[in-house]
């Protein structure tokens, strides 16, 4: 069964970039932001381990491309957009990384259809398609305790209210808060 998962983090007023897209506030996000602390992953690795699909906008693949170690290492990555073209991907990326116009019914249909089981969904703009489309099963939203007053907002405008059913939160050592949450039926 597929299921599509979302694991993503923001800031205390509920950004999950800055204006610009960048990610330097994030704990371990770039080598000159916040440091990861030792020994807390935040529950990433635990989740990736169900993941097979990465589905996530341009703009967020433009903010991790460069990543290093590649965080989504042995996974088939689908990165959705209208404007992205093969040169823009760099090379080392290019076995692993599709490019799609949309819409998300279409591929969550097609992903369902090849049998794929974990598909993790990240990134603004495409989290708030799948759940505009009531293709979300899981969200883990981890809370960064930071107020960055502006930036890109996790949630959107939606034709409905959206009641999500609370799982479990978690708090970590290093001052982050992870909830979990499922939609309600």
């Amino acid at each position: 069964m597929t299921r599509f998962r979302v694991f993503i983090a923001t800031s205390l007023d509920g950004f999950i970039a800055r204006l610009d897209g960048a990610l330097n506030w994030l704990p371990g996000a770039t080598p000159d932001g916040v440091p990861l602390p030792p020994g807390e992953d935040h529950g990433f690795g635990a989740f990736m381990a169900g993941v097979e699909v990465v589905v996530m906008g341009r703009g967020t693949f433009e903010a991790v491309r460069a990543f290093d170690p590649w965080p989504y290492a042995g996974r088939h990555l689908i990165v959705l957009s209208r404007t992205l073209g093969a040169a823009d991907m760099p090379e080392r990326l290019r076995a692993h990384v599709g490019i799609r116009a949309g819409p998300v019914e279409t591929l969550a249909g097609e992903l369902r259809r090849a049998g794929v089981g974990g598909v993790y969904v990240d990134g603004g703009q495409v989290i708030q398609a799948f759940l505009r489309a009531g293709l979300i099963d899981e969200l883990i939203v981890t809370r960064v305790p930071v107020l960055l007053g502006q930036g890109r907002p996790l949630f959107g405008p939606l034709a409905r209210d959206l009641w999500l059913e609370h799982v479990h939160t978690r708090a970590f050592p290093s001052g982050l808060v992870q909830s979990t949450y499922r939609p309600r039926p």
